[in-house]
């Protein structure tokens, strides 16, 4: 496989950076985006973004809704008219989350930044990984909602290209013994079959799947995988070579370390997942918050990199 291993800033425009997310263009470019400044949740923390090029990454052009106002969990995406929209989040504390979003043509000019979902508070569109597009043409959004000391997962759905959303219900959940499981950040694939899919972040030290039979409408009982989960996020790309390719850490304990940080695959739609590519592995790093996606039988993937650096990744199939 052919690899290239880069950071997207040498010299770091400020003191702190996390929570990234990637898509590549038709015309060979790729954006990425990522949240930035003192510390997270500080007041001067915005969205960063830069392009990739010929001539490798673009200085980060900055986009905010407050600059009084931590910003959080940048998401790019494309509409079928070519337009790149960008999901991100703003609030001081994370349970009074607003949703925010930006236009663009290029990946470097962006529109003021509007409401997703004009007073909407919580997790109202993509929480931190991309929607994915249904070959019906129905875009669903992953989000999730850390309100009243719960963490529940649930989707928000668009029949109009992103224009409007309309939120579904809660993913049901419990654990062997019948108590809830907290669940965050769900990453999603469709199936051959049509069906829709999710792996989400939990705090019980595995990762949990639920299965949507309806294009997102209603969920079955989430159920636990074997994958590990350290409660840190993941992200998944369904391929085009039909291959499933999922970034996490391989760690199982809750809270523990974000590293190592591993590339899986899965050639049976998600039932088992084998190590491709150790990405990170280093004792006392933090390698963490991934973002997969894939364009032509290329992957493109990107993380935090110690907080300090966003790191790119690209891996041709």
């Amino acid at each position: 496989m052919e690899n290239i291993r880069e950071f997207i800033f040498e010299n770091k425009p400020t003191a702190s950076c996390h929570a990234s997310t990637v898509l590549p263009l038709a015309d060979g470019r790729v954006v990425a985006a990522w949240f930035a400044g003192t510390k997270e949740s500080a007041d001067d923390v915005d969205i960063l973004t830069s392009v990739r090029g010929e001539n490798g990454w673009s200085e980060p052009v900055r986009v905010s809704a407050d600059v009084k106002v931590p910003h959080w969990n940048p998401v790019l995406f494309e509409r079928e008219d070519g337009k790149i929209m960008l999901f991100f989040k703003v609030g001081k504390k994370i349970p009074m989350w607003k949703t925010y979003f930006s236009l663009s043509d290029n990946g470097v000019d962006w529109t003021e930044p509007a409401e997703l979902v004009p007073e909407d508070i919580g997790g109202g569109g993509p929480v931190k990984n991309k929607p994915i597009r249904l070959r019906s043409g129905r875009v669903i959004a992953p989000a999730s909602d850390e309100r009243n000391t719960l963490w529940v997962c649930f989707v928000d759905i668009s029949d109009d290209d992103c224009r409007t959303w309309k939120r579904m219900r809660t993913v049901p959940t419990k654990s062997l013994r019948g108590f809830y499981v907290p669940m965050i950040q769900p990453t999603l694939w469709q199936s051959e079959d049509g069906g829709v899919h999710m792996l989400t972040r939990t705090s019980r030290g595995r990762i949990y799947r639920s299965d949507s039979s309806d294009e997102g409408e209603t969920w079955c009982m989430a159920y636990r995988t074997k994958l590990p989960n350290n409660n840190s996020g993941i992200d998944l790309v369904g391929a085009e070579n039909g291959k499933l390719y999922l970034v996490c850490n391989p760690v199982k304990k809750n809270w523990g370390s974000r590293s190592p940080l591993d590339l899986l695959v899965s050639e049976d739609g998600g039932k088992t997942f084998t190590r491709l590519l150790r990405l990170e592995d280093r004792e006392g790093g933090e390698f963490s918050y991934p973002a997969i996606t894939e364009r032509d039988g290329i992957l493109h993937i990107t993380y935090t990199y110690d907080r300090e650096h966003i790191a790119y990744r690209q891996i041709k199939l």
